[in-house]
């Protein structure tokens, strides 16, 4: 007769207090800035996330509703999870060249947070080491650790277990360390103390985000539509990007920062001391002409262990040809254009043709 496994001795108060404190002490060691920790219930987050998708502001996302209300209960992803652990990660590199690279329209913008080697690794391994020391020290309860792998409404639960507020930019935002971070978490079922959750909100009467943006992807505060943010269009979105949209995009080939750039609070943000977010040399002040003569094993073997790889080749020279066609006219930059004509994409030509037009037009 098969018997039903045991369960851990239900610690007392002081017992889990302690480990609380010892998870923020661990966590510090590990390289993250913070911890909070977070019932399950997602609250307000719940509804807004569901009207968000119900307008369909995720695009081409699909992934982002395609697992319902597994990615704001916790406890129906994993079940019996009581409790998320959310940890905070800064990534701003020392030197990230910013503004300098986003005047020069010869050289592609590509957003800071990829510079390094790519931070799910690294992250996903910290969680793991984190989930250990914990079983050690409060064995015969289960843990799940996510960086981006799993349907988490992880801004949600950051802001529940206090790392910060929702920014107008819908990122969230620490007085401390502005918005330059990556986001965790770990999902257990032992029952330990909760934070308070991050209530007020200091972004004021400041607009800069919304009325900055490029693409105006901003419905309204808190509300971005995902369709028209650069992020998407040049990461998430495979095939063609609205022509409307191609020449505010400007030199931004992977990513965009400008939300983060205007944030008042992230000039609070402090330099990451974890080496793997060091800038790749090909990629802090890359030139647009350079990047597009890139062979497809050029760009595998340069973007290996880089968060750029996800855009693919195909994507890559798409954006870049948008790039080139928003940069000054070159000799340089026609040739260039039209020797990748002979590109084996539909994709790739139809986004060169309208680069070449560009520059056709201010002659």
């Amino acid at each position: 007769m098969n018997q039903a496994p045991s369960l851990p001795p239900t610690p007392s108060t002081a017992e889990l207090r302690a480990l609380a404190e010892n998870i923020n002490i661990w966590s510090r060691e590990l390289g993250f800035q913070q911890v909070g920790i977070s019932d399950v219930d997602p609250g307000e987050h719940e509804v807004r996330f569901i009207e968000w998708l119900e307008n369909k502001y995720q695009g081409n996302m699909d992934y982002m509703g395609k697992h319902g209300s597994k990615r704001y209960h916790p406890d129906e992803l994993v079940e019996e999870t009581s409790r998320v652990i959310s940890l905070r990660m800064d990534y701003l590199p020392e030197d990230s060249r910013m503004i300098e690279v986003l005047k020069n329209k010869n050289k592609g913008y590509i957003s800071r947070y990829t510079l390094g080697r790519d931070y799910h690794k690294l992250i996903r391994k910290r969680l793991n080491q984190l989930t250990q020391k914990i079983n050690e020290a409060m064995g015969g309860y289960q843990f799940r650790a996510f960086v981006d792998s799993a349907p988490v409404l992880e801004r949600a639960f950051a802001q529940k277990s206090g790392l910060g507020w929702f920014g107008k930019s819908s990122m969230i935002i620490n007085r401390e360390a502005g918005t330059y971070f990556f986001l965790g978490e770990i999902f257990t079922n032992i029952p330990l103390p909760i934070d308070e959750p991050y209530e007020k909100d200091h972004c004021g009467q400041c607009t800069a985000c919304l009325d900055l943006c490029p693409t105006n992807a901003f419905v309204s505060p808190y509300v971005l539509d995902a369709r028209r943010c650069i992020s998407y269009l040049t990461i998430e979105l495979k095939g063609s990007i609205p022509e409307e949209l191609r020449s505010l995009m400007g030199n931004r080939i992977f990513g965009c920062d400008d939300c983060q750039l205007v944030c008042p609070w992230n000039r609070f943000s402090k330099a990451s001391k974890e080496s793997d977010f060091s800038p790749r040399k090909q990629f802090t002040t890359p030139d647009l002409l350079e990047l597009f003569n890139w062979t497809e094993e050029d760009f595998l073997k340069l973007t290996e262990g880089s968060a750029i790889r996800r855009a693919g080749y195909e994507s890559w020279l798409r954006n870049i040809a948008i790039a080139l066609g928003n940069a000054p006219t070159s000799i340089e930059i026609i040739e260039a254009l039209k020797n990748k004509l002979n590109y084996p994409s539909t994709i790739v030509e139809e986004h060169v043709r309208w680069a070449l037009d560009q520059h056709n037009k201010k002659t």
